[in-house]
């Protein structure tokens, strides 16, 4: 469990820095970029969760 746990951190940090990023945004466009990136990540995130509900 450990592991998932150390994945979410690191995913949790990434997300916080495209956060950051998009915060300071100068145009549309980079923050719709820095969004969409989130996205992803906070997808992956949710798959990892219902995989590692579904092992239990």
């Amino acid at each position: 469990m450990a592991s998932s746990t150390d994945s979410s951190t690191g995913v949790d940090d990434k997300v916080r820095q495209l956060y950051e990023r998009y915060q300071a945004g100068e145009s549309d466009t980079e923050r719709r970029e820095s969004a969409l990136e989130m996205g992803k990540l906070d997808g992956r995130r949710h798959a990892e969760i219902y995989a590692a509900l579904e092992d239990e």
